[in-house]
C-alpha cells in the first residue's frame, strides 16, 4: 500500500472517530467498525457528542457532487430503511456532513448520507414528524468529501454502478486531472476495476436509452457492451439500431424489457452478419418511356441517392409516386 493510502486511512479512522485510534482493518471495515462502536456511546437526547447530533433535514442540502441520483430515491427503493427507521425509532448511523457558511437556507451540506436524509423526510412527511437527521459534521476538502462518499458507498449494493460510474467520471477531472492511475491510487482500486466502473459512463446516449432505467445497466453489462461499439462500424449501428427499436417498442406498445432481456438483444443484434450488399443502381421510366429516377443504394443500404431527369416528360405526381415506390422496395 503507498503512503498516500495509509493517509487516507488514518484519515477515515479520524473522520468517523475523531476521538479513537486509527483503525489497523481496511479502510472499508474500518469505518464501519468505527460507526459502531460510536453508537455504543451515543448518549439521550439531541446532542450526541460534539460533533454528532440530530438536525433539522431542512436544514441539509445534498452536496452538488454526490454520488447519489435523488430522482431515483422512492419509497420503494428506500423501503429498507423506512423500515429500519421505524424499528428502531430513529436513525442510528449517522450521516457524514459539512458545515455551510454561504447558504442562509441551509446549514449543513451532505456528503455521505443522502438516502437517510430522503429517508428522514419522508417518514416526516407521512405522519412521523418526530425523526430528526442524524450527522456528524467534519471540516472536509472536495477531493477528501468525494473519497469518504466513495468508500462509504462502495460495498453498498443500494448503488447502482450508473451512479457511482458517473460521480468516478466527474471525479477524473475534478480532482485527478484525467489520469485514472492517480484516482485508482487515492481510492487504493486496482486501475483495471476503475477503468471497467469508467466504461459505464461512457456509454453513448444511443445505447443507454434501450435500458428502461439507466441504473440497471452494470459494469459487467457495459464490459459486454463496449467493445462492440467500438469494433466495426456496421456492428456499432447493428447495436445501436437494436437499441433504438428496443426504446421505440418501450414507447410505442408500452413493452418494457428486462434489462438482462435488453442486453441479450442488443448482443444478438452485434452478433447478426452484416448483409453486404453490392451497390445497387437502378433506374425508373416514366409513362412516356423515358429516363426518370436513377438511384443508388448504399453497400451499407443506410443510405439512397437518387437522380431526377428534367427530360422524361414526367409531371410531380409521377415522380413522386416513383419515389415513395423506390423507398418501398429499399427500405426495411
Amino acid at each position: 500500500m503507498s503512503k498516500g493510502n495509509k493517509g487516507f486511512g488514518q484519515f477515515l479512522a479520524d473522520v468517523v472517530d475523531p476521538n479513537g485510534a486509527a483503525s489497523m482493518e481496511s479502510p472499508a471495515m474500518g469505518i464501519m467498525q468505527n460507526r459502531t462502536d460510536s453508537l455504543h456511546r451515543i448518549a439521550t437526547g439531541k446532542i450526541v457528542t460534539d460533533r454528532t447530533e440530530f438536525v433539522d433535514p431542512e436544514r441539509c442540502r445534498p452536496w452538488a457532487s454526490h454520488n447519489r441520483d435523488i430522482s431515483h430515491l422512492s419509497p420503494e427503493s428506500c423501503s429498507d430503511l423506512i423500515e429500519a427507521f421505524k424499528s428502531a425509532g430513529r436513525q442510528r448511523i449517522p450521516a457524514i456532513v459539512r458545515r455551510l457558511r454561504d447558504d442562509p437556507n441551509h446549514e449543513y451540506e451532505i456528503v455521505a448520507g443522502v438516502r437517510r436524509w430522503w429517508t428522514v423526510k419522508w417518514l416526516r412527511a407521512n405522519h412521523h414528524p418526530e425523526y430528526d437527521y442524524l450527522v456528524t459534521t467534519q471540516n472536509l476538502t472536495d477531493e477528501e468529501a468525494f473519497r469518504v462518499a466513495d468508500l462509504e458507498n462502495r460495498a453498498r449494493k443500494d448503488i447502482s454502478d450508473m451512479e457511482r460510474a458517473r460521480d468516478y467520471i466527474r471525479a477524473l477531472d475534478m480532482f485527478y486531472s484525467g489520469s485514472q492511475t492517480a484516482m485508482a491510487e487515492r481510492l487504493n482500486v486496482s486501475k483495471s476495476w476503475m477503468s471497467r466502473m469508467l466504461e459505464v459512463a461512457k456509454l453513448p446516449s444511443e445505447v443507454v436509452i434501450a435500458f428502461s432505467d439507466a441504473h440497471q445497466i452494470t459494469a459487467k453489462y457495459a464490459s459486454l457492451i463496449a467493445p462492440l461499439i467500438k469494433s466495426d462500424p456496421s456492428t456499432r449501428d447493428r447495436v445501436f439500431d437494436a437499441a433504438n427499436e428496443i426504446a421505440r417498442e418501450r414507447s410505442g406498445e408500452n413493452k418494457t424489457l428486462s434489462a438482462q432481456d435488453t442486453l441479450k438483444r442488443l448482443l444478438k443484434a452485434a452478433e447478426q452478419k452484416s448483409v453486404r450488399r453490392k451497390t445497387q443502381t437502378d433506374e425508373v421510366r416514366s409513362s412516356k418511356g423515358k429516363p426518370m429516377i436513377k438511384y443508388t443504394v448504399s453497400t451499407s443500404g443506410r443510405s439512397i441517392a437518387l437522380t431526377l431527369s428534367r427530360a422524361s416528360g414526367a409531371d410531380k405526381k409521377e415522380i413522386l409516386a416513383a419515389i415513395d415506390r423506390i423507398l418501398s422496395d429499399v427500405l426495411p
